[in-house]
């Protein structure tokens, strides 16, 4: 299956995982500093972007097969894992079923699945009822405001919205991959990699909390949490969350 990807930069590997509805596109805040230290690989999930879409639904450790195929095509032996939200559903899967791939193990605002996890708070839950009712582009910039924090600058909210725009999800993908992040229980084995757990402390997503159960879970995990930041932290303050990686992957 054809799985799109691109890499930057020189230096020890670093594989980035996107979460639910995002393409390659949306690392772009903090592909081009991390590439100042690591050869960066990224990539479309399967059902976005430029990779292929094959009928759903997915699971995250089918999805952490295309993730291996990536590192396969790229001649990676071994790389340090950073997947975001869905992304790091998959990550958490490809470290249990390829350990000796994975270097350290970055998870940032995920949760660790099935009961454990702290359910999505109720302004997103309400938003998906709501959306059904709204124009489309309405919805669309509303889920953007969702993703910050409720203090992001306006021209934040509009950059991210344009790029949406300009980048039109696949319904049938973005189904197939939801059905991903509903249906992830938890891997079913201990993850051995030293682990960094990263989130924002307003994100409106994935409860914060979820990343305190990761820790107690995961044997000598680090969490950090970025203060005023929503669910994508690395579009609000990616010099913040790059010093936060830079330290834990030196």
């Amino acid at each position: 299956m054809k799985i799109a990807w691109e890499e930057r930069g020189t230096g020890r590997p670093l594989l980035l995982i996107q979460g639910l509805g995002y393409a390659r596109w949306s690392w772009e805040p903090i592909v081009t500093r991390l590439a100042e230290d690591y050869r960066v690989l990224f990539f479309d999930n399967r059902g976005i972007g430029e990779s292929d879409r094959p009928e759903g639904p997915y699971t995250a450790r089918m999805m952490a097969g295309d993730a291996l195929q990536v590192l396969d095509e790229a001649g990676v032996d071994r790389a340090n894992v950073l997947g975001a939200s869905l992304g790091g559903m998959i990550a958490q899967e490809l470290a249990v079923a390829a350990p000796e791939r994975v270097d350290r193990l970055v998870l940032c605002c995920t949760t660790v699945g099935g009961a454990a996890t702290v359910p999505m708070p109720q302004v997103t839950v309400d938003l998906f009822a709501e959306a059904a009712t709204l124009a489309p582009e309405v919805a669309l910039r509303r889920f953007v405001e969702n993703a910050l924090a409720s203090d992001a600058p306006p021209e934040l909210v509009q950059e991210l919205f344009e790029r949406r725009v300009a980048n039109p999800l696949d319904p049938a993908g973005w189904q197939a991959q939801a059905a991903a992040g509903l249906g992830f229980q938890g891997v079913e084995a201990a993850i051995t990699a030293p682990t960094l757990l990263v989130t924002g402390t307003e994100d409106n997503v994935v409860d914060p909390r979820n990343s305190d159960v990761l820790a107690e879970r995961i044997p000598g995990a680090e969490l950090e949490r970025i203060e005023g930041a929503g669910h994508l932290f690395f579009w609000e303050q990616p010099d913040a969350f790059v010093r936060i990686l830079r330290e834990f992957l030196r």
